[in-house]
Parts: C-alpha cells; structure tokens; sequence
C-alpha cells in the first residue's frame, strides 16, 4: 500500500503575498485614516480663515453716528463667505450694552469671553439644528457717545468644509491605493526573482536522471545549503541501498539456482533407473514439481531484476531484432517438441528503441516461454516490426487463447487459469511491467482464423 500522500500546504511565494499584502493593507489604511485627519484639519484652516476674515470686516464696519452706534454691513464680507456656495451663513452685532443691533437675537458665543479677552477663536457649535463653526470678533469703541467693547459673531455651517475634507481624502485614497498596488506589484517580483534559486534546485533535481545518484551541485544562496546537504545525503543513502540490493539479488540468484540446478540433475539421474509403475508416478509428480520451482524461482529473480534495474540502469539506444533473436534463442529449449514449428521474422532495417536490452529481453523470453508452454499447438511466430512512431514485437500461437474478459487478471501477478495450470503467473506482468518502464505497452489481439497474438509496444527511438 503507498502512504497518503499529505496535504498541500501554501507555497512560499502564496505565503508572502498575503502577509506583504496584510502589511500593506494595514499601511494603506492607516494612511488613509492620517489623509482624513489632515484633510478635515486643512479645510477647516481654510474656511476658518474666510470666517474670522469676514467678521473682522464686519467689526470694522460699526461707527458711531450722531451718538448711537450704527453698523453697516460690508458687501465684501458677504462675498468672501460666499466662496463657501454649500453654507449657510448667520451672524449677529451686539452693541456696548449687549443689546443685538442686527442679525440673529439667539446666535450665542458658546464660549463668552472671560473678562476683556478679545482673542479670535473658532469652536464647534449648533444652531438651529445644524453644526456649525462659530467666531467672534471685538471692536473697541472709545468714543465720548458710545465708549465699551461691541462683538461680532458669526456663524458658518459645515458643509463645504465636509466635501473638501471627502475630495482630498478621496484624492489621498486613490493615491494610497495606487501605490499600494505599485509596490505589491514590486514585491512580488522582487519576491519571484529572490525564489529563483528554489526553483532552479528543483528543476536541477527533477531533471536528473533517475539513476544518477551523485550529489547536487547546484548554485545556491546560504538558506539554502541544509536543504541541498539534505538531499545528497539522502541519495547517497539511496545509493548505498540499490548497491546493497543489486548485491542481494546477484547472491541469491548464484545461491538459488545452483542447487535447484544440481536437484534437477540428480532427479533426471534417478529416472534413468528402473522403477514401479506407483514409484514412476512419484518420481514425475517430484520433476514436474522441481521444474515448476525452478521456473518460479527464475521468474521471481527476474522480476526482481526488472524491477531494479528499471530504477538504476540507464536506457540507450538497442536494436530490438538484436534482443528479439537473442530471446527467441533463449526462450526455446532444443528439446522443444518437434511437431511445433517455430520462426522468427525481423525487417532488414532493424527498428531502434531507448531501452534496457536485458530487462526487455527477460520480457519477451517471458511471453515466448508462456506460449510454448500454455498455448502453441503446432505453431509459434515471433515477428518484429516497426511502424512511423512504434516498434512491435508479436507472438502468435495456434492455442486457445485468452478470453477478452480474462486479459485484465492475465497482467496480475500470481494469476493463473485452468489452462495455465502449473504457471507462476508472473510471465505477463513482468513483461507488462518492462513495457510500462520503456514507455510502451503489453496487450493482446483476440484470437482469429491463424491464432491469439501478444503484443509488446515500444516507441521508436529518433
């Protein structure tokens, strides 16, 4: 059973953006809420000035006539409040003797002067139900009529004020989130081009041929360096290991197949004797039992082979007649029963393919050894052949065949049928393997008027 693989967790480059992002996302808003603060303060300044400008002039405008205290009301304040079109603007004159002489009788200072303070402020305040800006101007008379402190409040509403501070902090917005976007855009590239490194480590690593287990050698910056020391020290691990295991299967294919090949001499030496019908009996049930373990063990070893060298031998360019005939060879014994015949036919100009002569010869000894064994009857077939993209090795025998509904299980390991009883059942799946491994394929062709074919597909090598 293969491990669950594990989860996903976030790239590195997904991991900066967020953060790079949540960090200008904070910035950007507080720069956004200092824009509205300096905003609001600046158009207050603006329109605070308009406003203390037109109640000094209105100050400016008493004068005492004929004894009394008399006001007229310059145009030009009028106008220098108007610059401000949105508000409305109320303002009241009050005389030595707190008595209004025009405007609004209700319009109060919210904050009295104390004593003969005659500073200029502008506060917060309400009247009639809006927010206003108020101010408050003093004019001191000294004249023999009419001597004391006369005032001047004027009040503005907010509403110009409010839609400059919405237009600048509108502006700073759009300037904030600008370069906010400016420098995301920066940071990701100067964040891709500072991973660079990592992915030319694993495009080093990932193109490295699979048996090529020597350290890495890749420029890399200093953060790096434990994760590339990581990973030559495990291939060097994994190469002591293949070593190991290539020595393993070499000890015990000597260690196996050198008694089972000294049993079968030794049985083939007491069947020359003379024995009882029951005693005969016995003595083939041993050799049929002794060849099938002898050819289980020679399948299981090759499979092993297979397997191990497909993961440490370097493929290169063979010709596929070459291992064709040497398997075709190989795979018929001399003994074989001479009612059956048997041919080979190749192309003149051999068909080239990128393999493993060795494991690909052990795949087509595999599939000839099962049709001489389970299938040819009278007649067995080994051709090679090449198309425009693929080269084919077929075996055709005159036998019964596979069933359609019977191919699957045939590739499976240890499976055997009825008519293939005393088979190991690896001869299929180590040749299905093999193709697999080379890129190419095992099938089968249902069984016609001449025979049931095996097919072995290889893609050729340009």
């Amino acid at each position: 059973m293969h491990p669950e693989p594990s989860a996903h967790q976030p790239s590195l480059f997904a991991r900066l953006a967020r953060r790079i992002s949540l960090v200008l996302g904070i910035g950007a808003a507080l720069l956004v809420s200092a824009a509205w603060y300096y905003a609001d303060t600046a158009a207050d300044k603006a329109y605070d000035r308009l406003l203390v400008g037109a109640a000094l002039q209105m100050a400016e405008s008493l004068a005492v006539e004929d004894g009394k205290l008399s006001v007229r009301l310059p145009a030009s304040a009028f106008e220098l409040l108007g610059l401000a079109d949105r508000d409305r603007i109320f303002y009241r004159v009050i005389d030595t003797n707190g008595r209004t002489l025009t405007g609004y009788d209700d319009l109060q200072d919210p904050s009295p002067p104390e004593g003969n303070s005659d500073a200029m402020r502008v506060e917060e305040g309400t009247y009639k139900g809006e927010d206003v800006r108020i101010t408050r101007a003093t004019r001191v008379l000294a004249d023999p009529a009419v001597t004391g402190r006369a005032y001047v409040i004027v009040a503005q509403t907010n509403e110009a004020r409010s839609a400059l501070t919405r237009e600048l902090t509108l502006r700073a917005t759009i300037l904030v989130i600008v370069m906010s976007l400016l420098a995301f855009a920066g940071a990701m590239l100067a964040i891709r081009y500072a991973l660079q490194p990592v992915e030319h480590l694993g495009t080093a690593v990932r193109r490295r041929d699979p048996h090529d287990l020597t350290p890495v050698s890749v420029n890399v910056p200093r953060e790096l360096d434990p994760f590339v020391g990581s990973i030559n020290h495990f291939m060097g691990r994994l190469g002591e290991r293949v070593d190991l295991l290539q020595r393993f299967i070499a000890d015990a294919a000597h260690q196996i197949r050198t008694p089972l090949t000294a049993l079968t001499a030794q049985i083939d030496l007491l069947g020359s004797g003379k024995m009882s019908k029951a005693d005969r009996q016995h003595f083939d049930r041993v050799k049929e039992r002794t060849g099938e373990l002898s050819r289980l063990t020679n399948q299981l070893l090759s499979h092993a082979m297979v397997i191990h060298r497909a993961d440490s031998v370097q493929l290169e360019p063979i010709s596929l007649v070459d291992v064709a005939r040497r398997a075709w060879r190989a795979a018929v014994p001399i003994t074989v029963d001479p009612d059956i015949v048997v041919s080979f036919e190749a192309p003149e100009d051999r068909p080239f393919v990128l393999g493993d002569a060795v494991s690909l010869r052990e795949a087509i000894v595999n599939v000839i050894d099962n049709a001489l064994r389970h299938g040819a009857r009278h007649r067995l077939e080994v051709r090679v052949s090449a198309g425009e993209t693929q080269a084919l090795v077929e075996v055709e025998d005159d036998g019964p065949g596979i069933p359609p509904e019977g191919w699957e299980k045939a590739m499976q390991r240890f499976s055997t049928s009825k008519s293939h009883e005393g088979s190991s059942g690896l001869g299929f799946a180590i040749a299905q393997e093999v193709a697999k491994a080379h890129g190419g394929s095992l099938s089968f062709r249902p069984r016609n008027e001449r025979g049931f074919v095996v097919v072995l597909t290889l893609p050729l090598y340009c």
